[in-house]
Order: C-alpha cells, then sequence, then structure tokens
C-alpha cells in the first residue's frame, strides 16, 4: 500500500476545527452518567433571540467533516449545536443499546445538558433517522419543532433494498461498503452517494487509505465501530413504516 508523504485527512480535519471554533462553537464533553458520553459543537455565548438548530450528521468521520462547509453560514442566523452520534468521533457508550431511538435518546440529554428547551432539527442520512426519532419523542424539556430529513430513506421498505441502487446480499457485505476498509470500497461508497463522483475516483489511492486510517482513530477511540454499524442498520427497513405529513 502506498503511503502519502503527509496526511492530507488531518490536515483537512484541522481546518473544519478552525472553522468551527471561528464560528463562534466550542467543543464539549456531556457526561450522561450511565456509560455514554456525547461531544457536541455548541455556541460559546448562546444568544436568546435567535432560534436553536441541531444539525446530526450520517456516516463518516465525524461531524466535522459533514457540516465544517456550512457552519459559517448558519452562526450568523442560528445557535447552533453539531453533536458526534454515539460511536462516531468523541461520543462513545458502554451501553448495549444500538438503535437510532437510543441515538436520539442521547442527543435529546445533551440538548437538555445544554439548556436548550426548543430547537429545529436537521438530519442527514443516518442522521435523518435520529432526527425522525426526536421528532415522535414527546418530551416536555425539549421540545422539536421543525424537522428536515436529508437523503434519509425514513419511508424506505425491504423492496426498495432489494431493487434500488444499493444491491446487498446481507449485512456484512453493506457494512463493507458504508463503513470501507479499503480505498476501492470508498470508492464504491462514493460511487453510490454522488450523482458524479468523477473527481473522487481520480484520486490516488494513498489519499484514500490516509482518509480510511484517520477515520479510524475518529470513529473506533473506544470500541469497534464495525459491529455496532451492523447493529444500527439491521432493523431500519423493518421499522420504519411512517405515515409523513407535508404542510
Amino acid at each position: 500500500m502506498t503511503h502519502c508523504l503527509f496526511s492530507f485527512t488531518e490536515t483537512r480535519n484541522r481546518c473544519y476545527r478552525s472553522a468551527f471554533t471561528g464560528s463562534g462553537l466550542r467543543s464539549t464533553i456531556t457526561d450522561l452518567k450511565d456509560g455514554t458520553a456525547m461531544h457536541c459543537w455548541a455556541p460559546k455565548a448562546p444568544i436568546e433571540a435567535k432560534p436553536n438548530l441541531l444539525l446530526i450528521h450520517g456516516l463518516g468521520a465525524n461531524a466535522l467533516w459533514q457540516w465544517g462547509d456550512f457552519v459559517r453560514r448558519l452562526t450568523p442566523l442560528f445557535n447552533v449545536y453539531v453533536p458526534d452520534l454515539v460511536f462516531f468521533g468523541e461520543s462513545y457508550t458502554t451501553r448495549p443499546e444500538r438503535s437510532e431511538r437510543f441515538q436520539a435518546e442521547c442527543v435529546m440529554r445533551v440538548m437538555e445538558a445544554q439548556g436548550v428547551r426548543r430547537v429545529s432539527v436537521v438530519g442527514l442520512s443516518y442522521g435523518g433517522f435520529v432526527a425522525y426519532c426526536m421528532a415522535a419523542m414527546e418530551r416536555e424539556t425539549v421540545v422539536v419543532e421543525k424537522v428536515v430529513v436529508c437523503g434519509s430513506g425514513v419511508c424506505m421498505e425491504e423492496r426498495d433494498v432489494k431493487e434500488g441502487l444499493f444491491p446487498v446480499t446481507d449485512l456484512d457485505e453493506a457494512a463493507s461498503i458504508l463503513v470501507p476498509q479499503t480505498p476501492n470500497k470508498l470508492k464504491e461508497l462514493v460511487g453510490y452517494s454522488f450523482f458524479k463522483p468523477t473527481l473522487f475516483s481520480w484520486l490516488p489511492s494513498c489519499f484514500l487509505h490516509d482518509f480510511i486510517e484517520v477515520r479510524k482513530f475518529f470513529s473506533t477511540l473506544h470500541v469497534s465501530m464495525q459491529d455496532p454499524i451492523i447493529f444500527m442498520f439491521s432493523t431500519l427497513s423493518r421499522r420504519y413504516n411512517p405515515t409523513v405529513h407535508c404542510f
């Protein structure tokens, strides 16, 4: 395997951290007192007149990579909160739960700890399932006002998986693509994720390998990520058959 002389991924991660801190956000860790700790980027000085906005990431190294290009535009308008979901970034748990509802409960508790009482939520990919669960919860402490779900199959049925653009034979094959361990699998994932991934396909394998290795560090800080991801996705297609109301 050819390695790059420097880590483009770590350099990019530092740039994203600078973008977050430069946008008035600070890194926080909330101990939920049950073997779970949640990392979240939160406003250094929340402004009461601004609405609260929660950004929930999907699969990836951490929240920085999926929201780093947006925070500068959003922080002037909102009090922005960007958590790392459990098993991503610096968030972890020793509990056995692996469901998106458990993720939603953890994020809700982080919002409570941050003193947030009303919030709008944007969920991307897997984060969309978490956002959907948060919206379905009835909590007196935190009210979810609005939800935007991006690129999530919350209305997906089992036949959609079999007949869709992501044909896999079992969960192990799905995990090998969703949590790629080789440059070729990473290219395959990008091929599913982007409409025209032409530029990405030309990147040298050393850059892709670098991203995989750095992502492993961010996503396996405390536990192996592969098994939790398999558990997370094993019940999604069976659990969701929601009624969606559009206004």
